[in-house]
């Protein structure tokens, strides 16, 4: 009877530990029930107390494309590296981040040592920890990247990620941006090192008719304290001012024919549409519209609410950015053929946002109900099969270096320290999430072509 009786305890506690690994499985992998308490990554843009209640350059040259829409040319290159041909693709773009520094190139670091946002509700934030982090042993982030806790600024570091966004298959670097002299709350100004990025893009590109660089860059507009419609007036006046000529910026031909720039812009949602339309529709009072600053924008859904006041406000596109499935509305890959419906039903771009996993308990310890793990690439791959299933012209990776939120995929390492056990890709290797983005975007562009026979 007692060897029975140890049988069945060892049988129960096996099946006890299938079914809390398959629950485990199952939560990485589909939708959370609700919408919670605070977007992953709204914090790093812009904090509110309003908020907060609801290496090798390119060598040999063999095709040239034009970015185009679905009736236009192809969205991709084909060049020549060691002995391997590679395809570089206008269709996939992939969120990049400025904001790092390290003491050696800026006299400390920054980001790094970003603070542990508490909880709004007192009581939620007591109970956890408080404090900011210490580089470079203890990183805000709970991935340890390849290249250490580096800075944004090291010509070395920029030369890297522009070769790993390349390795990616991704043809577009959108770039988190703030105006001069402006930074997030955690940082400080950065669109001085905008040209040095820049210029890295350029480098790695080929020389074709019209000079077309393989990876080019877009912008992302943060929201910045105090923008408003006429705010971004000056601010798309500045940027295509000072970077329009250049060989990296990037165009999209729309709809109409019009090759224009393509701007990102976050929390669209915290402005009006009254105000927005001001800005982006012909008959507002400062439009930009048929001008010389004219461009396709791109606004950000969070709420189902926000499609209309999307399409009210004169944006030419919605894009979901979030890498957590099911945190909210426009970030449910379940919602995605919806608004693929409601966009082509009113001739705007509908831009899904993917990302390989997320983790921002590093800097958010009370948030690990948005946690969405990696599953050793499962997750991502799910991810990018949701946007491919609803035949989106374009799919924004959430992100290349957003390591805050753990939705990277740079290069990380595995890494222990006396108080610190970091994740990592094991076990496969640190350039697994480049592996995997280049393979999809690939099979992303042979589906693209079967769409438009």
């Amino acid at each position: 009877m007692t060897r029975l009786r140890k049988k069945a305890l060892v049988a129960l506690f096996l099946f006890t530990l299938f079914i809390f690994g398959t629950m485990m499985g199952l939560r990485t992998l589909k939708p959370s029930d609700g919408f919670s308490d605070l977007a992953p990554g709204m914090d790093f843009a812009e904090e509110r107390s309003d908020r907060r209640r609801p290496p090798d350059v390119v060598k040999d040259v063999v095709v040239s494309p034009v970015q185009s829409r679905l009736a236009g040319s192809d969205t991709k290159v084909i060049f020549t590296k060691s002995d391997r041909d590679y395809s570089i693709f206008y269709d996939v773009h992939i969120f990049y981040y400025l904001w790092y520094g390290s003491p050696t190139v800026d006299s400390k670091y920054i980001h790094w040592d970003h603070v542990l946002v508490p909880h709004w509700d007192p009581k939620i934030a007591a109970s956890h920890a408080q404090g900011r982090h210490t580089p470079p042993e203890d990183i805000a982030s709970s991935f340890y990247p390849e290249l250490g806790p580096y800075s944004s600024r090291d010509p070395k570091v920029l030369e890297s990620h522009m070769a790993q966004i390349e390795a990616a298959a991704a043809g577009v670097l959108v770039l988190s941006w703030y105006p001069p002299r402006v930074a997030d709350n955690h940082g400080e100004p950065t669109e001085d090192l905008v040209p040095a990025v820049m210029d890295a893009a350029h480098r790695h590109s080929i020389k074709v008719t019209g000079e077309t660089p393989v990876l080019q860059v877009a912008f992302h507009i943060q929201p910045y304290k105090g923008r408003t419609d006429q705010s971004m007036h000056d601010n798309i006046k500045y940027i295509v001012d000072k970077y329009g000529k250049h060989g990296a910026f990037y165009r999209f031909r729309s709809s109409t024919g019009r090759v224009l720039p393509l701007f990102y812009v976050y929390d669209s949602y915290l402005t009006p549409p009254e105000s927005w339309a001001e800005l982006l529709t012909t008959k507002g009072s400062h439009s930009i519209r048929g001008t010389p600053y004219d461009g396709i924008f791109v606004a950000l859904i969070v709420e189902e609410r926000h499609k209309h006041d999307i399409l009210a406000s004169g944006f030419d596109g919605i894009y979901t950015y979030f890498a957590s499935n099911g945190f909210s509305f426009g970030s449910s890959h379940q919602n995605w053929k919806a608004i693929k419906d409601f966009c082509d039903g009113n001739n705007l771009l509908f831009i899904p946002s993917v990302g390989p996993g997320y983790v921002d308990t590093a800097v958010r310890p009370w948030n690990n109900h948005n946690t969405r793990n990696r599953v050793n690439g499962r997750y991502y791959e799910t991810s990018l099969q949701a946007a491919l299933s609803v035949r989106s012209e374009i799919v924004t990776i959430t992100s290349f270096n957003q390591w805050h939120e753990g939705t990277q995929i740079e290069k990380a390492v595995p890494k222990k320290t006396v108080t610190r056990l970091y994740l990592d890709y094991q076990p496969n290797q640190p350039d697994l999430y480049l592996e995997l983005t280049r393979r999809w975007a690939e099979h992303f562009n042979k589906e693209k072509d079967k769409w438009l026979m």
